[in-house]
């Protein structure tokens, strides 16, 4: 589509701050297989990767069933804690604004790029009330763990989007890697759960410390087309 932008957004650890539930969850699946739990620094450093991929790092030496065994215990684990009141995923400061702010411009199509099922991400368009703000929803029901480039790629070509004019918002290295392979401009946030120097690393092309600093970054990478360095 000329001249459209497309903006994609990771969900946790950049819209939504889940850490907690997903390490209360990750924990009660190890311990409902008679497992002892990972610590929660090394569960955070997996969120955003797909569960299965993400369960099978945290125990890589465990046989491939019990990887998915865990992983379909962590699903009934989450949706229980979701049902309690006390369940808290808080949206980051001024991520709504700032998504509402983006969505409503004429060049500027958004997108989600996520690790997490189209059950979650649907249960937070619905309580956060966020219907119709992203136009492509890439999840890890249908697409490669990150950091594979597929679920830009698929989002790329639903949108009629080129990668010059594609740029991936998210917390973690998996995100930027797989902006990087798919040829998109890569912009990480330091609220998230990857280190700022880790983001660096790995070639982010900016790191923004507020959603306030987002709109501005967009333009400016998306100017410079196919000359960023």
């Amino acid at each position: 589509m000329p001249g459209m932008k497309l903006i994609l957004f990771d969900c946790d650890g950049t819209i939504v701050d889940s850490q907690h539930a997903i390490s209360s969850a990750m924990e009660a699946a190890f311990n409902a297989h008679g497992l002892m739990a990972p610590e929660r620094s090394r569960i955070v450093e997996v969120v955003g990767l797909s569960l299965v991929t993400a369960v099978r790092e945290l125990i890589p030496e465990a046989e491939f069933d019990l990887v998915v065994r865990i992983a379909d215990t962590y699903k009934d684990a989450f949706g229980n804690l979701r049902r309690q009141a006390a369940h808290e995923e808080p949206l980051f400061p001024l991520a709504r604004e700032t998504i509402e702010e983006l969505a409503a411009r004429q060049d500027i199509t958004l997108g989600l790029a996520t690790g997490k099922s189209r059950r979650g991400v649907d249960a937070i368009i619905e309580r956060e009330r966020m219907h119709g703000l992203f136009k492509t929803i890439q999840t890890a029901d249908h697409n490669p763990s990150k950091p594979h480039p597929g679920m830009v790629l698929q989002a790329m070509s639903e949108v009629g989007v080129e990668p010059h004019s594609t740029l991936v918002v998210g917390d973690t290295t998996f995100d930027m890697e797989m902006a990087l392979s798919a040829r998109a401009k890569a912009v990480g946030v330091t609220w998230g759960y990857h280190p700022r120097a880790a983001l660096q690393v790995v070639g982010a092309h900016a790191l923004i410390d507020s959603y306030a600093e987002l709109p501005a970054t967009i333009d400016r990478l998306l100017a410079l087309g196919d000359h960023v360095s």
